[in-house]
């Protein structure tokens, strides 16, 4: 039938245009793997050098000085419970890669979040785009990262900063855009140049919803880089891979645990910088 052939043709025409991208973009796309693993290389080096017992109580001191010293405790207990899992050197690859990730996200996806609050038009152009990569299943941003850059951390980065990007450029857009006309109406009339504007009313209003999105970003990071373990990651999702295939249901169960701690601890950190911040003023005499 003829919409058969269609699709035949169609399928022929990815074939030959993937092929044809990763023979002429073979040096790009070298390129863009080295300085992905260059960065995840230096993450993960410089988590590595903190001992468990020290990292497990750095992050335990900031969850206190955040939320109190029963998360602080909770924090500590739970990267320590990683570590007497054996899955320690795991946990931090899987840290790495999600820092990585989320990094590329915020810096890039918050760029274009502030180009996109600024602007309406780029932001009605920009919403079905987002829409269009929150909807579909995130195996799919694998494939083409495969082709490209091959197995490893690479893939497993590039393929999650797809799909944790959407909710920074979302939020920051959102938070851009939703500055008090009456604020920017008073920068306006004190003279402020476009760029004080910017930073000293816009940016301010627009924070709580800015570490929303990076809270988002870095959940969506999460549940990626536990699919991506599929492609030679590394971190506790390529541990639940390996334990899947051979069944060491025990082994699996212990990364599923770490990884539900890890989750949480980095979860509870960024909503509370999330949260608005209260001023008190003291009253004049």
């Amino acid at each position: 039938m003829a919409w058969r052939d269609g699709i035949k043709a169609f399928d022929a025409a990815i074939d030959v245009g993937m092929v044809w991208i990763s023979n002429h973009g073979n040096d790009a796309f070298a390129l863009l793997r080295g300085l992905l693993e260059g960065g995840f290389g230096a993450i993960l080096w410089l988590l590595a050098e903190i001992p468990f017992w020290a990292l497990s109580v750095m992050v335990g001191a900031l969850g206190w000085r955040l939320l109190g010293w029963r998360f602080g405790a909770f924090a500590t207990a739970s990267l320590a419970l990683c570590a007497a899992l054996g899955l320690w050197t795991e946990t931090i690859e899987t840290l790495a890669l999600v820092l990585s990730a989320t990094t590329m996200a915020v810096l890039i996806g918050g760029g274009i979040g502030v180009f996109a609050g600024l602007s309406p038009r780029l932001a009605r152009l920009l919403d079905p785009v987002l829409d269009l990569i929150q909807t579909l299943p995130p195996y799919l941003y694998l494939l083409p990262a495969i082709a490209f850059l091959g197995y490893g951390p690479a893939t497993a980065i590039l393929a999650t900063f797809i799909v944790a990007v959407p909710p920074t450029v979302k939020l920051t857009a959102l938070g851009i855009s939703r500055t008090p006309t009456e604020f920017l109406e008073l920068g306006a009339a004190s003279g402020a140049s476009g760029w004080q504007v910017f930073s000293k009313i816009r940016l301010p209003f627009a924070l709580a919803s800015i570490m929303a999105g990076v809270n988002q970003s870095l959940m969506m990071a999460f549940g990626m880089v536990v699919i991506a373990g599929i492609v030679g990651s590394g971190g506790l999702g390529q541990t639940i891979y390996a334990s899947v295939r051979t069944l060491d249901i025990a082994r699996s169960v212990d990364a599923a645990i770490a990884i539900v701690v890890l989750t949480i601890v980095l979860d509870r950190l960024s909503q509370t910088a999330a949260r608005p911040q209260s001023f008190k003023t003291e009253p004049r005499a």
